[in-house]
């Protein structure tokens, strides 16, 4: 029997802010799943530290809430002694782009087949408003930076198009449905996927809610590195959709084989 979205969610109540676009991760994360027809035991969910990196536990699903930026190499770890799981990485832009970033770098060259999802609300929430790798250089409301960062914002698809990742693609929170196609497609690419999700803090950064009028769709999907960079380099932070997919060879060699399926496959909730 075909599990729904509802059959992935444990029993644990998630205690993310009110508003914290979260939520809608969450949802997007247990459609997909049940899109792709996986068995709650076919898939772990692996976190770091920080307010997405509770998901785990809000999963039917196996599951470890790491140290903080260390969920990429234990999702790594795990796909490579198990190759038959369904591996997905969560993290925040605290965790995944500062004391995690190398750990990201290294997972895009490496191109273990594993998916991340790094949900980006330009702030370290559960340390209570301090400004993070993503912050805008302008960001006045920071508690440590009164006077904004003044340092550029870093940029999480192009660094990890620079850095080797096959499948590049941005969500929104706000649109859960088009997130759920996104993550979908990621698990189903062989090799690593990275999923930048601009996921809103209300509670610390409230002029976040304009991002609903801000997101727009990419026009299309960029042939060569090259176009991708391009577009990338003239984005506003806000374009949703697929921005790169190329598959390359995957790390470890004798599993890619094993591990790769169609990226194309049909997506239905």
């Amino acid at each position: 029997m075909s599990l729904k979205a509802k059959d992935y969610k444990s029993g644990i109540k998630p205690i993310w802010c009110p508003g914290c676009g979260h939520y809608s991760v969450l949802n997007a994360i247990t459609k997909a799943m049940a899109a792709r027809e996986l068995a709650t035991h076919e898939t772990a969910i692996i976190s770091g530290i920080g307010c997405s990196s509770r998901l785990p536990a809000y999963v039917s699903s196996y599951g470890f809430h790491g140290v903080h930026g260390r969920g990429l190499p234990l999702a790594t770890g795990l796909k490579v002694a198990r190759p038959d799981l369904e591996v997905v990485a969560v993290g925040g832009d605290g965790d995944g782009f500062s004391i995690g970033g190398n750990h990201f770098l290294h997972a895009c060259r490496r191109n273990v087949d594993i998916v991340y999802i790094a949900m980006d609300n330009e702030v370290y929430g559960m340390t209570k408003g301090q400004a993070s790798p993503t912050s805008p250089e302008t960001w006045l409301d920071g508690k440590l930076t009164p006077h904004g960062t003044e340092v550029r914002a870093f940029q999480p698809c192009a660094i990890a198009l620079a850095s080797g990742a096959g499948f590049i693609a941005r969500g929104y929170s706000g649109d859960p449905n088009g997130l759920a196609q996104l993550i979908f497609e990621g698990m189903a690419f062989p090799g690593f996927a990275f999923i930048h999700v601009l996921s809103q803090c209300v509670t610390f950064v409230p002029e976040q809610t304009a991002w609903k009028q801000q997101v727009h769709s990419v026009e299309s999907l960029p042939d060569t590195a090259a176009e991708a960079a391009a577009l990338m380099h003239a984005d506003d932070g806000f374009a949703k959709g697929i921005l790169y997919r190329n598959p390359r060879p995957v790390w470890p060699r004798p599993h890619a084989q094993a591990a790769a399926t169609d990226p194309r496959a049909e997506f239905e909730l």
